[in-house]
């Protein structure tokens, strides 16, 4: 995971989530974090799997300084669990993978109400998947001093118009989604990848030398290349994605 991951976390004093959360050069126990960040992403000096047993330290990951110094905790276990897999020096598990949860479809639904321009069903989509979250700290109280969450209160907290129901939306899929695979065709699905992944990578050049010349060329990177064999194999018929 990456620090603009985790920073995504940070919520504001009313417990939604913070427009510039992306100040921050690592995990700041004096903020407050929607409490899925500690389901979500493994923190030097916290428990491990929610385990008193273990205390996460940076030195697990392989190459803190390359990688950064957090841990994904999603699809891992506690190494205690029978169904650890130790695979020196790596792990894994035997526990079948989860391809689409019940919260995944919710939010599925109230993205496509959106974009019917019926932005009203989809707050309490919305906020079932956020009440839940709420309710998600029992495993977790050795941080719950750092938490905070609400859900959106038309009128109260937020104003439920399209623009900011579809903010809203976004921003929940990739909180209750993260390090599920799906975020970067999220991205393209909503035509926004270029801007969010060049914005991505002027703030984390900073914090990795190696995206210093990173750039998402909109139009070609979305799509890798079609090999030039297949192509060759549909007699043409295959036309190459463009930019390549």
């Amino acid at each position: 995971p990456s620090q603009s991951l985790v920073n995504a976390f940070r919520t504001t004093g009313n417990g939604l989530p913070l427009d510039n959360y992306n100040a921050l050069n690592s995990f700041n126990t004096s903020e407050k974090y929607d409490p899925r960040l500690f389901h979500t992403v493994a923190i030097p000096g916290l428990p491990y799997k929610y385990s008193s047993k273990r205390t996460y330290e940076e030195s697990w990951n392989r190459n803190p300084a390359e990688y950064s110094v957090y841990a994904s905790l999603k699809d891992n276990v506690d190494p205690d669990c029978d169904c650890f897999v130790p695979m020196v020096p790596f792990y894994a598990n035997t526990k079948n993978r989860i391809v689409l949860r019940f919260a995944d479809v919710l939010l599925m639904r109230a993205e496509a109400l959106i974009e019917l321009h019926r932005s009203a069903e989809a707050l309490p989509l919305i906020n079932q998947v956020r009440t839940r979250a709420k309710n998600s700290t029992a495993l977790t109280g050795y941080a719950n001093d750092k938490t905070l969450i609400e859900t959106y209160k038309n009128g109260d907290n937020i104003v439920w118009n399209e623009e900011n129901a579809r903010k809203a939306l976004r921003w929940e899929r990739r909180l209750e989604l993260a390090m599920e695979n799906g975020r970067f065709f999220d991205l393209v699905r909503w035509g926004i990848a270029d801007q969010a992944m060049n914005a991505y990578y002027d703030a984390e050049k900073s914090r990795r030398s190696y995206y210093s010349s990173a750039h998402f060329t909109a139009d070609r990177n979305e799509y890798l290349p079609i090999p030039e064999a297949q192509i060759r194999l549909s007699k043409y018929l295959y036309k190459q994605n463009p930019g390549y």
